[in-house]
């Protein structure tokens, strides 16, 4: 108990919150660029190498860009997958700025499975080890009616699922030897059938399935390798508001303090993270208990003749 408390109270700490519950004031946004100022430095949270590998594929924008943000700032070095080469120099230049004590970079594409294995031997040949495996990037989909189209479903289970399957198998020899973390960025569709999102949707509901599972395995194994499932709601990412903020009527939760929920979510070695907590948990309430509730309730909440047919 004293351990866990400590470990409670650093990574409290690490993500600029007060352990009693107060929080400090949320990051603030200057010139189109987080700036963390409440952040403060937590390496026992991460682990003995301080070596954090990430995985966007949108890096330069939304969570993967506060995510990569916020980490300089704990003096770790990165590990960042690029979808295009001409993300490099300006995030690097970002990262560099923010004061990472090192960063480290490669570029291709997760449909590929045989880079998403080179992602982690690349951090395995810079580090020597890895003490925690942020998987967030996503392949792009449509958010309407359901086209039927398998060969699209086939892709985005290979980017949103394949690959994150093919990181993590990579990654937890290291992650078993370091006692790490793996943090899988899902969303609350992965949990909750959500209209016009069947192909996301889909792959959503596929990872909770792996890491349930493989958590399972894992303490079965008596490998000390926390897991950690995000499940997102509705988050103000420029992607979400460009894509349903004109359908759904209720009002996104701010990507900043999200994307410090996310890292502190890993560092406390959490089960699961519902963020907003309220409007994640209670569907996933009522998801067992008033199925059919659930679902009316959820159209209810979307503007259904605002999205259009093609």
């Amino acid at each position: 108990m004293l351990a866990q408390e400590k470990r409670s109270r650093q990574a409290c700490r690490w993500a600029g919150v007060n352990h009693k519950g107060g929080k400090k004031p949320l990051p603030a946004q200057q010139e189109g660029k987080p700036v963390f100022k409440d952040v403060y430095t937590c390496q026992d949270c991460v682990g003995h190498t301080g070596s954090v590998s990430l995985s966007h594929v949108h890096v330069c924008s939304g969570m993967g860009l506060l995510l990569k943000s916020l980490f300089p700032l704990m003096g770790l070095v990165l590990a960042i997958y690029f979808y295009s080469a001409k993300q490099e120099f300006k995030v690097s230049t970002q990262c560099r700025e923010l004061g990472a004590a090192s960063i480290h970079y490669v570029s291709g594409s997760m449909e590929n499975m045989a880079f998403a294995q080179e992602v982690v031997k690349e951090a395995e040949k810079l580090w020597g080890g890895l003490d925690m495996l942020i998987l967030n990037h996503i392949g792009s989909s449509y958010f309407g009616y359901f086209k039927g189209d398998t060969e699209h479903l086939r892709k985005l289970l290979e980017i949103n699922v394949l690959s994150y399957v093919t990181m993590t198998v990579s990654a937890l020899p290291m992650l078993k030897e370091s006692r790490g973390s793996i943090v899988a960025v899902s969303s609350l569709a992965g949990k909750v059938g959500i209209p016009f999102t069947v192909p996301y949707s889909t792959t959503k509901f596929a990872l909770d399935g792996f890491f349930s599972s493989l958590r399972q395995m894992l303490v079965v194994e008596n490998a000390n390798v926390s897991i950690t499932l995000c499940v997102l709601g509705y988050i103000n990412t420029d992607t979400a508001m460009k894509t349903v903020s004109h359908v759904l009527r209720n009002k996104p939760a701010p990507k900043e303090e999200c994307a410090l929920e996310i890292i502190k979510s890993g560092a406390l070695r959490q089960r699961e993270l519902h963020y907003p907590y309220i409007s994640v948990t209670i569907p996933l309430l009522l998801r067992d208990w008033a199925p059919d509730f659930l679902d009316s309730l959820t159209r209810n909440n979307m503007d259904i003749e605002k999205v259009k047919r093609t």
